[in-house]
């Protein structure tokens, strides 16, 4: 059985994949469509996309079912295919593996709604759509759940909470956090700070507090995020940050950073405690790999 990734974080770095809906559109995928469901319509260009992030170095595969709750599916039409399309999903990135040891993480997003009593959503649909998906997924065969792109602590919680009802080996809380206008701090779009988040994915039963995407969000802010991370709470910590900076060209937000220099910065995101590094939105197989030889580089001393 493959070891628990909150265990083996503890012990050594670990390299995780990279943007999953930046290469999709560059593979045909068109704009507001469901990349979902490529998992059972193009299973051969997702997992494609897997393969070259292994082929990177990665440690860790995050599954294609970022938007696979009912209620993000049924938008598409797709919800009937709910339990289908995770399963694909974990089937592919295990593939993708080949031979190779590898950590099958699987994607649990937002909701894409506001709970109540500040939106519609109310809190037992939320729970049995997450809990849905959680079962999805671990059913599936998914070393571990990584709810991502969280913005507040409600939602947050009952995704912990949906995750453990399904049994899931190991829970990943991941929020995206935005940099202040004066650029002295980051919190999410709903106000939430990272010493919050850490001290409710510890007290909720969470394995690993991590960050990802977020508007400013790079890796050397991941690294003071993850230094804010380590003083609130004893988790292991992971981090993506994006690509850098986003410019908008041609009316489309695109991301410029080369590989060399998020791998540059790797060595302070280790430094301040970060144990899982991998990169978000404008990311490439290339990213991957230079992260990679950072973590190699910072192993060797």
């Amino acid at each position: 059985m493959t070891p628990l990734l909150h265990e083996l974080a503890r012990e050594r770095a670990l390299v995780c994949d990279g943007a999953m809906g930046t290469q999709l559109m560059l593979a045909g995928l068109e704009q507001g469509a469901c990349g979902e469901a490529w998992n059972l319509t193009h299973a051969d260009r997702v997992l494609a996309i897997q393969q070259r992030y292994v082929a990177a170095g990665t440690d860790c595969l995050i599954t294609n079912t970022f938007g696979g709750s009912r209620i993000m599916l049924r938008r598409h039409g797709h919800d009937k295919d709910l339990a289908e399309i995770n399963r694909a999903a974990v089937a592919i990135a295990r593939r993708a593996f080949g031979d190779r040891p590898g950590f099958v993480l699987g994607d649990i997003g937002p909701l894409g709604a506001l709970l109540e009593p500040y939106g519609d959503l109310s809190e037992d649909e939320a729970r049995a759509a997450l809990e849905e998906q959680a079962r999805a997924l671990v059913a599936a065969g998914a070393d571990a759940i990584i709810i991502e792109t969280q913005t507040s602590l409600e939602e947050l919680g009952l995704a912990i909470d949906s995750a453990q009802a399904a049994g899931a080996r190991s829970i990943i809380a991941s929020l995206a956090y935005d940099l202040s206008t004066d650029k002295t701090f980051y919190k999410t779009m709903m106000g939430v700070a990272p010493e919050q988040a850490a001290e409710l994915a510890e007290e909720r039963g969470a394995h690993i507090i991590a960050l990802n995407c977020g508007t400013g969000m790079d890796m050397p802010g991941a690294a003071k995020v993850a230094a804010q991370y380590r003083a609130a709470c004893s988790l292991p910590i992971m981090v993506q940050p994006n690509a850098g900076q986003p410019f908008l060209e041609n009316m489309k937000v695109v991301y410029k950073q080369p590989a060399e220099d998020m791998g540059r910065a790797v060595p302070g995101a280790l430094a301040a405690g970060a144990a899982i590094i991998g990169s978000c939105c404008g990311s490439t197989p290339e990213h991957t790999a230079a992260i990679r030889a950072a973590i190699d580089a910072a192993r060797r001393g």
